[in-house]
């Protein structure tokens, strides 16, 4: 993705991440992304659903997931400023697979519903602080997203310049993940929920039924989906509150999508997800 090397992400000044930043971007424009910072992003095809749809004949068993109220909760990864907003540092990777999606919309449906029926909200957060920049080796999008100073904080106990900063809720999630019920996790620090809290939280609640989305969807919506399935719980993700970059070396999101049909209880639309959920507090009635 343009990034050397040499940048081993422990240099986090103002002129590093700039122009880490500009290498991504630059990466991003040779790959025929449309959108970048600071711009919007168009849908790559007039109809993302038939790009990215199902078999019309599968090979595969078709399961689903069943929603308990009482042990189902949605957990949502990363749904942050530098992954969905046009000023985020990803936005030149990932911001076509984010609109051609809706999942800035998506993201916001699944939290109201849940929200209008009590469901159990997580937040599987991404922070990188200081001491999270002397790592001595990374893979190639470990590398990347200490480069550009993607969502950096002062420090584990420092909000300084956290408001609104790439690091950030996106602004239109902020009531529902900031109302004193949503459970906000610590941070998981490459993709999956393997060194933070998530299955603790889950477990501690009586929750083992998951309905997942965030960001993003062949890193960390797919190692989370993994870890989740290898701990006991069923897991049923919403395929468009979920992107993935688009560069080179190919498209995220379909490289998630085939994972998710192939190892997921289930996999929905926002739409079924919302009905199912709204449905769920009439079923425990």
């Amino acid at each position: 993705m343009g990034i050397s090397s040499n940048d081993k992400g422990n240099d986090d000044s103002a002129e590093h991440v700039d122009g880490a930043r500009r290498r991504l971007l630059a990466a991003a424009g040779a790959a025929g992304v449309a959108g970048v910072v600071g711009g919007g992003a168009n849908a790559s095809t007039p109809d993302p659903l038939a790009v990215y749809a199902d078999p019309e004949t599968p090979g595969l068993p078709q399961v689903d997931m069943e929603i308990d109220l009482e042990r189902t909760a949605l957990v949502v990864v990363d749904p942050q400023v530098d992954f969905l907003s046009e000023e985020g540092v990803t936005w030149g990777v990932v911001g076509e697979s984010v609109v051609e999606h809706g999942v800035v919309d998506n993201l916001e449906s699944l939290f109201k519903a849940a929200k209008s029926v009590n469901m159990n909200v997580f937040i599987s957060p991404h922070y990188y602080f200081p001491q999270d920049h002397g790592w001595e080796f990374e893979g190639t999008l470990e590398q990347t997203m200490h480069s550009i100073g993607m969502f950096d904080r002062k420090g584990p106990l420092d909000l300084t310049g956290f408001d609104g900063s790439g690091a950030d809720w996106m602004p239109q999630y902020k009531p529902y993940i900031n109302d004193g019920k949503t459970v906000i996790c610590s941070p998981h620090k490459v993709y999956g929920p393997e060194q933070n809290d998530l299955v603790l939280q889950l477990r501690k609640r009586g929750v083992d039924k998951v309905i997942l989305a965030g960001m993003s969807a062949n890193l960390c919506v797919e190692s989370h989906m993994r870890e989740l399935l290898e701990t006991g719980f069923e897991v049923a993700v919403v395929r468009d509150a979920t992107a993935g970059a688009k560069v080179p070396e190919g498209d995220g999101y379909l490289a998630a999508l085939i994972n998710f049909r192939m190892i997921a209880n289930a996999l929905w639309y926002t739409e079924d997800a919302v009905a199912r959920i709204i449905a769920s507090t009439s079923e425990r009635g």
